[in-house]
């Protein structure tokens, strides 16, 4: 070859590489993050799912790049930030909820969808089965509606003088009916009596407390849901200021000053959901990913808030305890 051709050989293959790493930068997979809470208080959940894909090999900005859409406890808004999402044309979706994933699937069913539930996830026909979920889905199952008869029984041994209870649950959550029929349930072999109170808004929380109090409760079990985890810090207040003992899904509240609360770790929920999500972005199949369950539930006590509310925690309580907050 000539010395000039020669040259204008190395000056094109240079004058390509520029272009070349544009076309990588927009090959970088998307994935699309739905979730029907608020940002202000996922920070932490966030990070933990951001762990995962790390872990995986995936960080963001330098080989993925992540979409979000917050529906703000607004379940209603799932369709449309769910058809703004899919038009991005992501890898993979990452939703809470089997609203968010029914909001997914009405617009796309080829796109790869991993998910965190509360409820089961082969009864609200999510999956064929738990082991080999089938289609386009999988994901993580918290099983929070089992645990409202534990929930139950916990704050009852808290406060043993107890009869009356009453339960904050969220109606537009699939799990909500399952949930419901748990506590119901449990209060009846107890003899016990509960009161199912219904806020699906912001709005609705403040008049909840205020009806509790008219009602007269002993006690308190708020159900896990984004509307309520994001309203972590307005309920604790209302729980203080009208001096109600209330038990919790996640360690998040006794940490902010609950009394209680037990459930899987939510961080670790999504840092699974993170691993799951790369994992497709590797190649796999959600069908061939077997839908996973929490194996190890947290007991988190604040003594401080029980000092405040007049309780004497049982040792029993204690001794079981993953955290006590003084």
């Amino acid at each position: 070859m000539r010395r000039r051709d020669f040259i204008k050989v190395i000056g094109a293959s240079a004058a390509a590489w520029p272009l070349a790493a544009r076309a990588q930068q927009r090959a970088m997979p998307v994935v699309g993050i739905l979730n029907n809470a608020s940002p202000a208080e996922f920070g932490k959940y966030v990070a933990g799912f951001r762990l995962g894909l790390r872990q995986t090999g995936y960080v963001e900005g330098q080989n993925v790049s992540l979409e979000f859409r917050w529906a703000e406890g607004r379940y209603e808004r799932l369709t449309t930030l769910a058809q703004d999402l899919v038009r991005r044309r992501p890898a993979v979706i990452f939703t809470t909820g089997a609203a968010g994933v029914h909001a997914v699937q009405a617009e796309s069913t080829t796109i790869p969808v991993v998910f965190t539930l509360g409820d089961d996830p082969v009864a609200a026909r999510l999956v064929s089965s738990m082991s080999r979920p089938g289609g386009n889905v999988t994901g993580i199952s918290h099983l929070t509606a089992p645990l409202g008869a534990k929930r139950l029984e916990m704050i009852s041994e808290l406060v043993p003088k107890a009869r009356v209870f009453a339960a904050l649950e969220n109606p537009n959550n699939d799990a909500a009916e399952s949930r419901t029929k748990e506590i119901e349930d449990a209060a009846r072999t107890r003899g016990q009596k509960v009161y199912m109170i219904a806020v699906s808004a912001d709005a609705a929380i403040e008049p909840a407390f205020a009806d509790l109090s008219k009602r007269g409760v002993d006690g308190l079990l708020v159900s896990a849901d984004g509307l309520f985890t994001s309203r972590r810090n307005q309920l604790v207040a209302l729980a203080a200021r009208h001096s109600i003992p209330t038990i919790y899904a996640w360690r998040e509240f006794p940490v902010s000053g609950g009394l209680i609360s037990y459930g899987p770790n939510l961080v670790d929920q999504y840092r699974l959901a993170g691993i799951y999500t790369g994992r497709i972005l590797n190649g796999e199949k959600p069908a061939n990913l077997p839908v996973l369950q929490p194996t190890k539930f947290e007991l988190v006590i604040n003594l401080k808030t029980a000092k405040a509310l007049g309780l004497a925690v049982p040792p029993t309580l204690l001794v079981f305890a993953d955290d006590v907050i003084e």
